[in-house]
């Protein structure tokens, strides 16, 4: 059997008609650019994430720099993050000159821990930036607090968390900014790139509109210097064709990782874990085992694909070297860059797909 890590073929034909209605639209307008489908994009991916502000850029990595920006960080400011997850996060934090300062994570979650963050904080850290990991939201009442404590601004990477929640709060409820990403691969994905900044404070709102067409207010005259980071017409309309599906794919995604972890609950493979409160979106089911590699390669032998993410910490890789830090600063980062291993969780699933590629795995697990 055949199990695929992704399959946007499938995704795309179950709405061929109603995605390609959408991009015939925009042509035939010919509004490639701020066209009408960014505006009700913006709109309702705002409503859906409790944010008074949605503004459209060109991908997740730009959200997040613009976000920095808008939040006044720059040359010599320190921003709290995880050194567990994809690069663009610490990347855009020394793309507007400020310093990354790394705190380890929480294996069970993978999310950074929280009770860490304060020992990290000195009187140059100006905001906090953690990552809702593979799905799913780091604590928010504790986030604010320390925020609230030090007079820190609170910037959220919710590339992968779209649809999260905690105890009932959505992902853009609480904090100054979070971003999202809308890459192919997201719970929700365009057919490129794509990302948004949502925000309910009206002057970062519009401080990141300025910044991603080049600092204008208005044609012609340039506030600030800026960037060409707008997010296309086509690239909206394909979103809002998709978007009425999210909360159903969410919710097989959420069924999928129910059922791995039944069929896997008394194994030696260490299954993620969700807080209490979390609805926890799954864009990856991310599993541990020491023998990673072997199991990886076993399930690719049975036509099961998996991909490890992330194979290294960014704490120890080049661009970041300039920082000081060591192979052994964050132990439980470092561990899950050794263990971790993403198996297949998409909507597009069937039942009989998850349960063979547990069975795979617990065939791996009875013959070492």
């Amino acid at each position: 059997m055949r199990v695929p890590l992704v399959d946007l073929r499938a995704q795309y034909l179950s709405l061929k008609e109603t995605i390609d209605a959408a991009i015939t639209h925009v042509c035939e307008t010919a509004c490639f650019i701020d066209g009408e489908a960014v505006h009700k994009l913006e709109s309702e991916i705002a409503a859906l994430s409790g944010a008074r502000f949605g503004i459209g850029v060109a991908s997740g990595t730009d959200a997040l720099v613009l976000a920095l920006r808008a939040c006044g960080i720059g040359p010599g400011d320190e921003v709290i993050t995880t050194p567990f997850t994809f690069g663009a996060t610490s990347e855009a934090i020394m793309l507007v000159g400020a310093r990354p300062v790394f705190v380890d994570i929480d294996l069970c979650t993978f999310n950074i821990d929280v009770s860490r963050i304060e020992q990290a904080i000195t009187p140059r850290t100006r905001a906090l930036l953690p990552v809702d990991l593979f799905g799913q939201m780091v604590d928010r009442g504790q986030l604010q607090e320390i925020c609230r404590r030090y007079n820190l601004k609170l910037i959220i990477d919710a590339a992968q968390a779209i649809g999260a929640k905690q105890r009932g709060l959505r992902i853009a409820e609480t904090g100054d900014a979070t971003i999202l990403s809308f890459y192919p691969t997201k719970n929700l994905g365009a057919f490129g790139d794509g990302g948004m900044v949502l925000t309910n404070d009206a002057e970062i709102a519009a401080t990141v509109r300025r910044l991603r067409v080049h600092g204008q207010s208005g044609y012609g005259h340039y506030e600030v210097i800026g960037y060409t980071s707008r997010l296309d017409t086509l690239q909206a309309a394909v979103l809002l064709a998709k978007l009425p599906m999210l909360e159903e794919w969410n919710e097989g995604r959420r069924q999928h990782a129910a059922l791995y972890q039944t069929l896997l609950a008394d194994t030696s493979v260490t299954l993620p874990g969700t807080e209490p409160g979390n609805y926890h979106v799954y864009h990856q089911y991310t599993i541990r085992h020491p023998q990673r590699d072997t199991l990886q390669a076993h399930l690719q032998q049975h036509g099961v694909d998996s991909k490890v993410f992330y194979p290294q910490p960014l704490h120890i890789q080049p661009p970041y070297a300039s920082l000081g830090y060591r192979l052994g600063d964050f132990p439980h980062a470092e561990r899950a860059t050794r263990e971790v291993l993403s198996i297949p969780v998409v909507p597009e699933l069937t039942t009989e797909q998850v349960e063979y590629v547990a069975a795979c795995i617990r065939n791996f697990l009875d013959s070492n």
